[in-house]
C-alpha cells in the first residue's frame, strides 16, 4: 500500500514546473563588475527589486551565511585519433585509487575516473588515445584508455610525478554549462568561479556565489552576518532535465560533500538563522540533517543519502535540527575527526520540509528542472509569481544571470 508521502509524490505534475524562457533572456556573459546584477527579493508573499549590494540590507545582522567552496576544474578535454576524429572526456567522479576529490586531485601518474564521453561511436574498447601536453614548462605524454567500456571508467596515465589537478589545469577546459550554447573563452577562467573557491573538484560553478564580491563581504562583516563554507563538489547531472513521468522515478546523480567539525559548531549557534548561498549549499545542509536522523536512529554511521529518504517519517520520529547536529558533532568527536566526507542525492520538491535552512540566495534556474522544484518546495506555489515578476522585469537568467532572496514559508 502506498504511503501518503509517495501518493503525495506521485501526484505532481511535473508540466506545472516548466514556464517559457526566452532564449535572449539566457545570460550567455556575467556582468561586470560581478556585483551589478538586480535581486529580487520575496518575503512574506511579497516581491520587491533590488541590487545584488542591497543583500545586506536585506538580511537579519544574526544571519548565518553557508557557502560552498568548490572550484571548477578544467573538466572537459579533447582528443584526437589517427583518423582524425575528436573525442571529447568530461570527468565527472574519482573511481580509482580514491574517491574522495580532494585527494584525487594530488594523485600522480595514473588514476581512473567516471567520465561522460563524447563521440563515444568512434572510441573502440580497445584504442588507447593519447596527446602531449606542457606542465610547467615540461612536455609529457598523456594516455586514455578504458577500464570499463559500460559504466565510462577511464584510466589516464602520464610518465611524470605531476599530480592530477597539475595535469587537467593544463590539459582541460571549464566546462560551461550546455545552455550557454558557446565556447568556453578565457575570461570564463576567473567569471566561472566564486572568489572564494579554494577546493578543487567541480565541473560546474555553485552559480549563486558569482555575484559576490570582497566589497559585499566588507558589508556583511561590518553589519556583523556570519559566514560559514562546506564543500560540494557540483557534478554535471545538475543540467539535467527532469524526464521520467514522475519526480519519484528521476534518477539524481549522487555529488561529495565534505563539512568540518568547525562548521557543526557554527549551524548549532546559527539555528534558525541560516541562509544557504545556493542550491546546493541547501542541498548539503538538508542532507547534513538527514545524517544525523541516521546517527541518532543509529541507522549507520555511513553518510550516504538517498534521494527519496526524508520523505516517509511521520513528524514524530524525527529529532530536532539541533538533535541531529549534536549527534553529528558527538560522532565526529569520539573519532577524532575534523572532516566529515559523504555522498548525498537528495532530492527536494514540493512536500518536503526544510529543516536547517530559512531561506535561499539563487540564480534563476531551467524550465522543469529539479532547481525548479527545489524553489517551489521552498516557497510553494508562489514560484510562478517571483519568475513571472523577473520575466517581466528584465532579469537575466540561469548561471551567469541576476540573483534572488527567497524567503521559506513560515
Amino acid at each position: 500500500m502506498k504511503t501518503n508521502w509517495l501518493e503525495q509524490a506521485e501526484s505532481i505534475r511535473l508540466e506545472a514546473f516548466h514556464y517559457d524562457l526566452p532564449d535572449e533572456r539566457i545570460a550567455r556573459y556575467p556582468l561586470n563588475p560581478r556585483d551589478s546584477s538586480k535581486l529580487l527579493v520575496y518575503k512574506d508573499g511579497k516581491i520587491a527589486h533590488q541590487q545584488f549590494p542591497d543583500l545586506v540590507s536585506q538580511l537579519p545582522a544574526d544571519s548565518l551565511l553557508v557557502f560552498n567552496n568548490t572550484k571548477v576544474i578544467p573538466a572537459r578535454a579533447h582528443f584526437q585519433k589517427e583518423t582524425g576524429a575528436t573525442i571529447e572526456i568530461l570527468l565527472l567522479h574519482p573511481e580509482l585509487p580514491t574517491q574522495v576529490i580532494n585527494d584525487a586531485m594530488l594523485v600522480t601518474q595514473t588514476c581512473v575516473w567516471e567520465c561522460m564521453i563524447g563521440n563515444k561511436k568512434r572510441w573502440k574498447k580497445a584504442d588507447v588515445l593519447s596527446t602531449t601536453i606542457s606542465v610547467n614548462g615540461e612536455s609529457l605524454k598523456l594516455e586514455v584508455e578504458y577500464v570499463d567500456y559500460e559504466r565510462n571508467h577511464v584510466r589516464l596515465s602520464w610518465n611524470r610525478e605531476f599530480t592530477f589537478l597539475e595535469i587537467v589545469k593544463a590539459l582541460g577546459e571549464i566546462p560551461l554549462p550546455p545552455y550557454l550554447n558557446r565556447e568556453t573563452e578565457e575570461l570564463d577562467k576567473q567569471t566561472y568561479q566564486t572568489v572564494y573557491a579554494d577546493r578543487d573538484g567541480a565541473v560546474a560553478a555553485p552559480t549563486a556565489g558569482l555575484h559576490f564580491t570582497e566589497q559585499v563581504f566588507d558589508k556583511l562583516n561590518a553589519k556583523g552576518v556570519k559566514r560559514s563554507f562546506l564543500t560540494l563538489h557540483v557534478g554535471a547531472g545538475t543540467f539535467q532535465p527532469i524526464k521520467a513521468s514522475t519526480v519519484t522515478e528521476h534518477r539524481m546523480h549522487s555529488e561529495q560533500v565534505v563539512f568540518s567539525r568547525e562548521l557543526i559548531d557554527e549551524l548549532l549557534a546559527g539555528i534558525g538563522s541560516v541562509i544557504p548561498i545556493g542550491t546546493t549549499s541547501m542541498r548539503s545542509l538538508e542532507s547534513l540533517y538527514w545524517y544525523g536522523v541516521k546517527l541518532f536512529r543509529k541507522e549507520t554511521t555511513a553518510f550516504q543519502i538517498e534521494k527519496l529518504y526524508p520523505y516517509p517519517f511521520e513528524e514524530h520520529e524525527l529529532p530536532t535540527a539541533q538533535v541531529a547536529l549534536t549527534a553529528i558533532a558527538n560522532f565526529m568527536d569520539e573519532l577524532e575527526i575534523s572532516q566529515l566526507i559523504g555522498e548525498t542525492e537528495i532530492f527536494i520538491f514540493p512536500g518536503y520540509k526544510f529543516r536547517i535552512c530559512k531561506g535561499i540566495v539563487t540564480n534563476f534556474h531551467q524550465p522543469g528542472s529539479t532547481l525548479i522544484l527545489l524553489v517551489a518546495a521552498l516557497v510553494g506555489e508562489d514560484w510562478t509569481r517571483i519568475y513571472n515578476e523577473a520575466l517581466d522585469n528584465d532579469y537575466r537568467f540561469l548561471s551567469y544571470g541576476d540573483s534572488s532572496l527567497l524567503w521559506g514559508r513560515g
